[in-house]
């Protein structure tokens, strides 16, 4: 923290036109917990010198300028921004659809790490619970509304293979790049970090395959049944199964934010003199937090809709199947500035941070994303179920799996790390290969007990 003797390094709070500086409770955040996904998410921003911001005479034109530079230049994915007017630009003058695709992707990338910034700003105004634990959902918010949007263009293979995809990346490609990387920096250590939080998102991922296996099976079991009849069973079943695991991640955000809130907070109280702690200060207003983030969700919804509009176009142009780039290409762009901090982390030997990251957003994807999907494309009478297919649910089982054991002991080397990410390339080229038209049902023969053979 900068001392009083050092007004220039003080942080400043951007509202009603004025740069003041802050409180001393403002800048603590009123006692806010942390959570991994705050703590990582602040390596990636940038402190702001609003000195020449200062000296403008015009209070309209200070406060403009000031939230400009915080918002847009406050992060090192800053560049990216200048994407999103070419993929409007595209979009409107018909560059090719492939185009629009590629670069609304490209700019959803700095979107994602912006809201997540804005939410923690509202978040020193709403109190510790509310704002700091409801702030790292937020980074499922692009995946949400390209579910949502894809959804209603009756797109429902785009969403659980853009679903699925995010899953396997923080699993496999996240987790795995974080170990490996930390395991390399850090040879001379023994990595270490808390089990607790491990064995609990390892547990509600494995509830979650439950829930996919089942609906999986019932195609298998209802064997020489007419099609309509387990096409409906599996429906049902996968609607009552996404409730019980909105009920069971329910329990989760409970567990994690009053009865077992030191294990989640574990992390962010060993780094409480670490330089990041600077960047967790409240530098914009409520009602500014509040507009900004409503203007940036509006962006993200419009380059959501333009990547699953253009998706098709982008396949057939690239020469990529539809699968390869929801599963690996959608998960990797829309989540870098969230991988890119955990990947920092174990850097730092600071592996709670990274597992809470990789761990967290997969268990979020997988019990809360996952089954709200399910439950809107209900409402709006859409038939998504959880039956992800045999391919899809077997890449997933067994991620969670591998995980699961490579997390069991508390210890990291970077052996484990290669394992993971060698087992996402592996996934990665099934998928790159695997071109199985949309919305077409696996293909896999039984022989029935009169001897002939009965497709699924």
């Amino acid at each position: 923290m900068a001392s009083s003797a050092a007004p220039a390094a003080e942080t400043w709070l951007l509202e009603n036109g004025n740069i003041k500086p802050l409180s001393k409770e403002m800048r603590h955040g009123h006692g806010r917990s942390r959570t991994a996904h705050n703590v990582s998410s602040s390596s990636l921003r940038k402190k702001s010198d609003l000195t020449l911001v200062r000296k403008v005479p015009c209070s309209i034109v200070r406060d403009v300028l000031a939230n400009l530079q915080e918002v847009i230049l406050g992060t090192k994915l800053f560049v990216l921004f200048i994407a999103i007017p070419f993929a409007i630009l595209a979009h409107y003058q018909n560059f090719g659809r492939s185009w629009v695709f590629g670069l609304s992707l490209v700019g959803l990338t700095p979107l994602a790490e912006r809201i997540s910034f804005l939410t923690e700003q509202i978040a020193f105004f709403t109190g510790p619970t509310v704002g700091g634990r409801g702030a790292m959902h937020v980074w499922d918010a692009t995946e949400l509304i390209i579910a949502i949007l894809a959804l209603t263009q009756h797109k429902v293979d785009v969403v659980k293979y853009s679903l699925l995809g995010s899953i396997l990346s923080n699993l496999l490609l996240v987790l795995g790049t974080s170990l490996f990387c930390g395991g390399i920096a850090n040879l001379s250590k023994e990595q270490k970090y808390d089990r607790k939080q491990a064995d609990v998102n390892s547990l509600l991922l494995l509830l979650g395959l439950l829930c996919h296996m089942l609906p999986l099976m019932f195609r298998y079991a209802g064997v020489g049944e007419s099609v309509a009849v387990t096409a409906k069973a599996t429906l049902l079943l996968s609607r009552v199964s996404c409730i019980v695991m909105l009920i069971a991640y329910l329990g989760y955000l409970v567990f994690q934010l009053w009865t077992h809130r030191q294990l989640f907070d574990a992390q962010a109280e060993e780094n409480e003199d670490d330089d990041t702690v600077e960047e967790e200060e409240a530098v914009l207003g409520f009602w500014s937090a509040f507009a900004w983030l409503v203007g940036m969700t509006a962006v993200v919804a419009l380059l959501s809709e333009y990547v699953v509009g253009t998706i098709e176009a982008a396949s057939d142009s690239w020469g990529i199947s539809v699968s390869f780039i929801s599963v690996i290409l959608l998960p990797i762009v829309g989540n870098a500035a969230e991988h890119a901090g955990a990947v920092i982390f174990a850097f730092k030997n600071k592996l709670d941070i990274s597992l809470g990251v990789a761990l967290g957003s997969a268990t979020q994807i997988a019990m809360f994303v996952v089954p709200l999907s399910v439950i809107v494309a209900w409402i709006i009478g859409e038939r998504m179920d959880l039956d992800f297919s045999l391919l899809e649910t077997g890449s997933l089982g067994l991620a969670i799996i591998v995980t699961a054991f490579t997390l069991q002991d508390g210890t990291s080397h970077y052996i484990k790390g290669l394992v993971l990410l060698l087992c996402y390339i592996v996934i990665g080229t099934c998928f790159f290969f695997y071109n199985r038209p949309q919305n077409q049902p696996n293909g896999i023969n039984f022989g029935s007990s009169t001897g002939g053979i009965v497709r699924v």
